[in-house]
């Protein structure tokens, strides 16, 4: 949204913000294909116009601000010219640098996406190396979205892809394969026999559509004991559908743990292994509805800004523009809890590592599983609604501290049980899941290692689909209008 107050800081400019993460590099920033015809000048003007839009509200909100370059090439292309003025990552250099920081060519499908509605076959995989040394790539099934395109033709948790179009998968092809464009996928499925994979003949045919996904996947009560265990497999902080300016699946997480104070529950597992994160505030009422002695008035978390623009915000908006405290809610379960189970692997990142995070100062956080991503920084959606420019931008703006000023998870939380994800996978929610089981075995007193399952499954794993998903180590702040 541009206005034409020019006395007012850029940022003020730029229309519509959410506070949001990284999109991984396995889709990286949907960056189109190197053009190497001569550039015209009305190309050049183009690119310019985005460019400027591009640096001047950089200037303004990126959090590392101060690092842009002072005399920036705007006659590249926008995805070229926003990669040339970020402080990027460097192991050595600029350990304290920016790996999530993204630009998309269209505003309208960005924010579609941060919404969980994409163009999709409705399935998330993980890509496997075949075996020790090979250049075969399988493509592990790890959930199926309800009456999605690919439940429809009944893939299923853990069925193996080894052939797509009738060719094999392998580490130069997979990305063409899986991630076109196509409209349709005939997938060739390959079986474990005698801890051998074998290839089928067995094939699954299935269209892509646009499709709603619905974070809140599943729901389950187990009682064992004097135990009453809640379970829920929540894999994206949305608060509602695309379009919806409601909660609607706010509103459906609040339902279930309703019913979990209802039926006494005592103990909790929350599966976030492939959430890769969302909106912040979907994380503060999650976070609300557990923490133990949580109410309106604590601090769940507090933002750092930049150097440049915290004064203005300050100054306009008050301390607590940088303050995420927890709501008040009558369905918390945290009165009858302890502690808190989190399932993890190295796709829990962002706002789910928010609720590690936030939940810490005041109960005791127990995770299972693996490494979780490390992302302790959000972003925001910056795009132009004059209609004028149609990409939208991504850039970090702030960083991440509980109420005790911790944000010491750069490099994520390693598991408090180690348990990895075996090649054999039974159903989210059935208690021999190897995650899942063990959080049960915690509770109960019949798994007592630090260390389960961690070799269960030898092959290399190179990525997932998670990767792709927009949100994908999301930290998205609700939508905010700054008035004049």
């Amino acid at each position: 949204m541009i206005n034409v107050f020019n006395n007012q800081p850029v940022w003020q400019k730029s229309g519509l913000w959410l506070l949001a993460g990284f999109l991984l590099t396995l889709s990286s920033c949907h960056k189109e294909a190197d053009d190497v015809s001569p550039k015209t000048a009305a190309t050049s003007n183009q690119n310019g116009t985005v460019d400027n839009w591009i640096l001047e509200n950089m200037r303004d909100v990126y959090y590392w601000n101060d690092k842009i370059p002072a005399n920036p090439d705007t006659t590249l292309s926008p995805s070229d010219f926003f990669d040339s003025i970020l402080y990027k990552f460097d192991e050595t250099l600029r350990p304290d640098g920016d790996r999530f920081s993204w630009i998309q060519e269209s505003a309208d499908d960005l924010t579609a996406s941060l919404s969980g509605q994409t163009k999709t076959t409705g399935m998330e995989f993980t890509l496997y190396l075949r075996s020790s040394g090979s250049t075969d790539v399988i493509a592990q099934v790890l959930y199926v979205l309800p009456n999605s395109p690919a439940a429809q033709a009944g893939l299923k948790r853990g069925d193996i892809i080894s052939k797509v179009n009738g060719q094999s998968i392998t580490t130069t092809n997979y990305e063409s394969l899986l991630f076109s464009d196509a409209s349709t996928y005939t997938y060739g499925l390959a079986q474990l026999n005698n801890q051998s994979l074998v290839d089928t003949d067995v094939t699954k045919t299935v269209n892509t559509a646009v499709y709603q996904e619905n974070p809140v996947f599943l729901d389950s009560v187990y009682t064992i004991g004097s135990k009453t265990i809640g379970y829920l497999v929540y894999n994206q902080f949305v608060p509602a559908p695309n379009g919806s300016q409601g909660t609607e699946y706010d509103n459906q997480v609040d339902a279930i743990f309703s019913k979990f104070k209802s039926k006494g529950v005592n103990e909790l597992v929350l599966d976030l292994r492939y959430n890769p994160g969302g909106y912040t505030s979907s994380s503060a009422n999650l976070a609300s509805l557990i923490g133990k002695g949580v109410d309106a008035s604590k601090l769940y978390f507090r933002e750092e800004w930049n150097a440049t623009l915290t004064p203005y915000l300050q100054k306009e908006y008050g301390s607590d523009f940088f303050l995420q405290k927890f709501s008040t809610k009558a369905q918390n379960i945290g009165g009858n809890l302890s502690r808190v189970f989190v399932l993890t692997t190295d796709h829990t990142a962002s706002a789910s590592e928010l609720i590690i995070n936030g939940l810490r100062p005041y109960m005791t956080v127990t995770t299972i599983g693996t490494t979780t991503y490390g992302k302790n920084v959000g972003s925001i959606t910056i795009t132009d609604d004059s209609g004028k420019i149609k990409w939208g931008m991504q850039p970090i703006v702030f960083k991440s501290y509980n109420s005790l000023g911790q944000s010491d998870y750069a490099t994520g939380f390693k598991p408090s049980v180690e348990v990895e994800e075996p090649i054999t996978l039974y159903p989210l929610g059935d208690t021999r899941d190897a995650l899942l089981g063990t959080a049960i075995g915690q509770i109960t007193g019949t798994v007592a290692s630090s260390r389960v399952g961690a070799t269960q499954n030898s092959l290399k794993a190179l990525g997932s689909s998670i990767q792709r998903k927009a949100g994908g180590s999301q930290m998205i702040r609700p939508l905010k209008h700054f008035s004049l």
